[in-house]
């Protein structure tokens, strides 16, 4: 009941926490008076296009590699090796693109825009990581993705998070792949891309306010366990439900557990599930008829969380250029304001007509109405489902690695006495 009500309390103060997405920047537009020359067209180099099929083929030898390592080498130096060598391929000598988490929105584009067709090399670089996964387990969490890989490497003195608070922060990556997804079918902008705290760090270069929060999340990863990874990543989100389903998985002893609680002390990330017995027949009354309750409140958190997020058009929709210039152009056009931006200048000269770019605005500001139902029900399942999670118990005999929740690390392995004794015995058996 404790864990339920902490639950109840921490997606409470996380959505009272929630702000709305930041404005879309504004670049200058060109100078096309007097003595302007157009650029003569160009194009791509060639080799542009082979290097993004080097990277595909190193992403599939690398999550090759981090699937032997974790599962049948069960080596936490040689993973550890391997991540620090994607770090510095993936993250800085590709600047941390192309990468798996910003693809979301690529795809989600092809799907809602017909004129656009996602990139094969970008699909795969989607789809990779969830086809190991489903084999694997989260190995590209393991040693493969280098923003994982950088906070691993910050992590000084890792402090333990309650779960029934990591549990409601976990929802702050929810609604940031909703978000994502919501902006990219609108065609308002990529905002994964845009927030990446740590691509400031991978090409030493960037917006100030980004390389801001990137700092903030590695002076928190100091004690936080890849905070960014279990709190915020939209990826992690499709991982951690894909990898719910996976054939393989990691074992935190190779045969039988001897409950010495090593493994959940070795763990910064909250992974390892405690042995469970069967509730006293009281508290499972009070289960039953708790998830009884929650299953039929589940619609209608969907609709008022739905309704919410419908109410936010005006909100949501300002990521939208169109939108944001025909709110400028009004505020121009009643009197409002003095100066005259750049974008308002642009479009006078093209010669549509004001009521046109209303009605073009009004048309976008509809479909974030849509959105913003499929948004917020699609928060309101997701509340629904972590408060009916609560009360369904989950018998285990042994301690385990959560099927979700476990990014394959392999820390747990060395803490193992029986992990110990195999190597031990491999070692005799080789001499």
């Amino acid at each position: 009941m404790k864990r339920f009500a902490h639950t109840v309390i921490a997606i409470a103060v996380l959505l009272n926490l929630c702000a709305a997405a930041s404005a879309e920047l504004l670049f200058p537009p060109p100078e096309f008076e007097s003595d302007y020359v157009m650029p003569t067209t160009t194009t791509p180099h060639p080799h542009q296009d082979v290097y993004e099929y080097v990277d595909v083929a190193v992403l599939f030898i690398a999550l090759s590699l981090a699937s032997y390592l974790v599962l049948k080498k069960r080596s936490r130096r040689a993973t550890f090796v391997l991540m620090i060598l994607s770090l510095i391929y993936f993250g800085f000598w590709r600047k941390g693109c192309v990468c798996p988490i910003g693809a979301i929105q690529n795809v989600v584009l092809s799907i809602f825009d017909s004129t656009y067709a996602v990139p094969i090399t970008v699909s795969l670089f989607f789809l990779l990581p969830l086809a190991f996964t489903l084999f694997f387990g989260r190995v590209f969490c393991a040693a493969v993705c280098p923003l994982g890989a950088i906070q691993d490497l910050v992590l000084l003195h890792p402090v333990s998070v309650p779960y029934w608070l990591a549990a409601g922060l976990r929802a702050l990556a929810y609604l940031y792949l909703a978000l994502a997804v919501l902006f990219a079918a609108t065609g308002s902008g990529f905002l994964i891309c845009r927030y990446d705290p740590f691509v400031a760090f991978f090409r030493f270069s960037g917006n100030v306010n980004i390389l801001i929060i990137g700092v903030c999340f590695l002076l928190v990863g100091l004690f936080i366990g890849r905070p960014y990874c279990r709190f915020f990543c939209p990826y992690g989100v499709i991982l951690r439900q894909v990898s719910r389903l996976s054939k393989w998985r990691v074992t935190i002893t190779p045969d039988e557990c001897i409950q010495c609680r090593l493994c959940e002390d070795a763990c910064p990330f909250g992974a390892i599930r405690s042995p469970a017995v069967e509730w006293p027949a009281v508290e499972y009354a009070k289960a039953k008829k708790r998830l009884a309750f929650l299953i039929l409140l589940l619609p209608v958190l969907i609709v008022l969380c739905g309704w919410g997020g419908s109410r936010l058009k005006n909100v949501t929709s300002r990521m939208h250029s169109t939108v944001r210039l025909a709110e400028r152009i009004y505020l121009e056009e009643a009197g409002e304001v003095e100066d005259i931006t750049d974008p308002s200048t642009v479009f006078r000269a093209t010669g549509e007509t004001i009521e046109s770019l209303y009605e073009r605005a009004s048309i976008i500001r509809n479909k974030f109405i849509l959105g913003g139902w499929l948004l917020g029900g699609f928060m309101g399942l997701v509340i629904g489902v972590k408060l009916a999670a609560v009360s369904v118990w989950r018998k285990r005999t042994d301690y385990e690695a959560d099927r979700a929740g476990c990014i394959a690390c392999g820390r747990c392995f060395k803490y193992c006495p029986r992990e110990q004794l195999r190597l031990s015995k491999t070692k005799q058996e080789v001499c």
